[in-house]
């Protein structure tokens, strides 16, 4: 049961997609249920440029590390998890791209609703992801501890066995990759795109993914 609105919107649309599926059998809907994506595309051009504050964890920690930051929140540091702070499982947003060209390729011979969750499987601390990333940019993030908030939940993350099993898919990159690829594209783009000058608009094929 979903634990706050924005968790029951979800809830409500995929309701919708399911009855719009047994409505009419030509329809074939996949419902994939995303877990914090994070990184940016390999070649440091295209990442994640949030208006405002950010909502989420990853981009507040490179604005933090570039500069347009003094120090990183973190929500809670009594959690019952190993070291207090918070778990999310975090996917990197290429593997996302990969599992829903999967799911495509699935419906193009299949009809009926699918669920799939798109994760790693895997929980990561705020700290753990904070440790993570001052690897990748080879600095210290200054942090402070703030009260929790409402709504959030000491841990969180996926079971993508039906997407391995169905889809033939699994996420590839861990936790290191995706910081590293966060910081590639924060370092090429400090103040996001709105500084960013337009000297290529070629993309290439991601690297593949460590392991």
């Amino acid at each position: 049961k979903p634990s706050s609105p924005y968790g029951m919107t979800k809830l409500m649309i995929e309701q919708i997609l399911h009855d719009l599926s047994n409505s009419d059998p030509r329809w074939a809907v996949a419902r994939l249920r995303y877990f914090n994506p994070v990184g940016a595309h390999p070649s440091g051009k295209i990442g994640e440029d949030p208006q405002g504050i950010p909502n989420n964890l990853v981009p507040f920690i490179s604005q933090v590390a570039v500069g347009r930051r003094d120090s990183l929140s973190i929500f809670g540091d009594d959690w019952p998890t190993p070291d207090g702070t918070g778990v999310r499982d975090y996917i990197h947003v290429v593997d996302l791209v990969r599992g829903h060209l999967a799911a495509l390729e699935y419906l193009a011979n299949t009809q009926g609703c699918h669920t799939w969750n798109l994760g790693t499987g895997r929980g990561y601390s705020v700290r753990e992801v904070i440790g993570a990333f001052e690897r990748a940019c080879d600095q210290e993030i200054p942090v402070k501890i703030a009260p929790r908030r409402a709504g959030d939940v000491a841990e969180c993350y996926a079971d993508p066995s039906r997407a391995n099993t169905a889809l033939n898919w699994r996420a590839e990159y861990d936790l290191g990759a995706m910081m590293r690829d966060a910081w590639h594209w924060q370092q090429q783009n400090p103040q996001g795109y709105g500084d960013a000058k337009a000297t290529s608009t070629s993309v290439t094929a991601p690297r593949k993914a460590p392991r």
